[in-house]
């Protein structure tokens, strides 16, 4: 029961009925940004690898990063299972979808319960959300956006 509501706070479930998460805003700032082709602009120091620091990053995500030009990413918090984690990436998917609203959709023909592909209909923006296990073993849900082709 500990790991489920754990796992509910991470996604910002469990507050007021209809509340936006936290993390809601940062998410279309972000989303905004990669439309215009500008993700550069949000680029921090440098980090291993092609991967950078990012000046904006999701609120209660950890480790938020661009990797190149065309793609951000973000932790989610730690989560004790693979199971947590799959739970956590239901209830994220949803949140994703009502947090950008209309024109945001989930691409089944892509999607798997531990994968999950949303585009955007308006923009050259794609999200993926999965599940995966960190370096220290913490289970963790994987934000990716991406600035597709033009």
């Amino acid at each position: 029961m500990r790991a489920a509501a754990l796992a509910l706070a991470l996604c910002g479930i469990g507050g007021a009925a209809f509340a936006a998460p936290a993390w809601c805003p940062d998410l279309k700032r972000v989303t905004d940004v990669a439309a215009t082709g500008a993700l550069a602009h949000i680029a921090g120091p440098p980090r291993e690898g092609s991967f950078r620091g990012t000046t904006m990053s999701l609120a209660g995500w950890r480790d938020c990063s661009l990797y190149g030009a065309r793609t951000y990413t973000c932790d989610s918090g730690a989560l004790k299972t693979a199971a947590d984690a799959e739970r956590a990436l239901a209830a994220l998917v949803v949140e994703v979808t009502d947090c950008l609203g209309e024109g945001w959709s989930r691409d089944v023909s892509r999607s798997s319960p531990m994968y999950v592909v949303m585009r955007s209909e308006h923009d050259p923006v794609s999200i993926t959300l999965s599940t995966d296990q960190a370096d220290d073993g913490d289970h963790v849900v994987r934000l990716t956006l991406f600035m597709r082709g033009r």
